[in-house]
């Protein structure tokens, strides 16, 4: 099969964007890292229809995606668990897909996640920007968010799927616990504050994005209550606001912060991040302890 193939959209969902693995390296320049929020799932979805780490997938939210693929191929479905169809058959989760040309492939509304990654051979091939097809929210760079009609390049297919009939996943556990290390503003709060952060319960704010995830729960007191000056902010960076309540930056966040950051995510959670639902409870791991200088 050769390139020349696209996807069009037929129902884009509440929202669903083009990721890849992001644009790191740009942070001086104010452009986040962003890409794909469960970098795991992107992974797999590409590994399963035979495309490299790197090709764009389609990245969905909460309600799924619907597109017609205009050249036979596989496609596969990760993350969040959905159910996926082919002109209206049961297909695959988790698993390479063989479609016909012209087939509608329909990622409906999630039932456990909150992020799906849908994966076509050949990979989305819209125009990179600073090096990444990546859509980010907070710069704008990239592409738009996928709208209904929007037809997007596939690009040359360059290997057979992988040879597995379902590919095993992670679980997605109903309360999210994080692994946090402390720092680097961990002293501007109270011991109280730590001690709360690594007992409370909280919960999946509906205004979270791919900025952050806002969190509601009991708010985390200050020992010192002036102004923190402008500072460098990394993916994963625990900052809480005046209000006290913390809230977690994700790849589309932005580069500098005037708020206190009382900690960061060890790497390996944040795909569980990438899926926390609104109401979901979340609970924190202190895993190093407090420093005092």
């Amino acid at each position: 099969m050769t390139g020349g193939g696209f996807v069009e959209v037929v129902r884009s969902g509440v929202l669903s964007t083009v990721q890849d693995l992001g644009r790191p390296g740009h942070a001086h320049l104010g452009v986040p890292r962003s890409g794909a929020l469960d970098l795991p799932a992107h992974l797999l979805a590409n590994r399963l229809v035979g495309n490299p780490p790197g090709a764009a997938t389609i990245e969905t939210t909460v309600t799924g995606v619907s597109v017609r693929v205009g050249r036979a191929g596989t496609v596969a479905v990760t993350g969040a668990w959905a159910p996926v169809t082919v002109d209206g058959r049961p297909a695959s989760w988790s698993a390479p897909v063989s479609v016909p040309a012209g087939a509608c492939v329909e990622v409906a509304t999630a039932r456990r996640g909150l992020r799906s990654y849908l994966a076509v051979a050949g990979g989305i091939v819209v125009p990179p920007v600073l090096g990444s097809r990546s859509t980010d929210l907070l710069s704008g760079l990239g592409p738009a968010p996928l709208a209904v009609g929007d037809r997007l390049p596939l690009g040359e297919v360059p290997g057979p799927p992988a040879p597995v009939d379902v590919a095993p996943t992670g679980t997605l556990a109903e309360e999210v616990t994080l692994r946090v290390l402390l720092g680097p503003r961990a002293d501007w709060f109270t011991d109280d504050a730590v001690r709360i952060l690594g007992t409370a319960s909280y919960h999946v704010s509906t205004l979270s994005n791919r900025i952050g995830v806002r969190l509601d729960g009991p708010a985390l007191p200050r020992r010192i209550s002036g102004e923190l000056r402008s500072e460098g902010v990394v993916l994963g960076a625990v900052q809480v606001p005046a209000a006290g309540s913390p809230v977690i930056f994700l790849a589309d966040h932005p580069t500098v912060g005037g708020y206190p950051v009382i900690g960061v995510l060890h790497p390996d959670d944040l795909p569980q991040v990438a899926q926390a639902a609104p109401g979901q409870p979340v609970r924190f791991r202190v895993v190093a302890p407090r420093r005092r200088g």
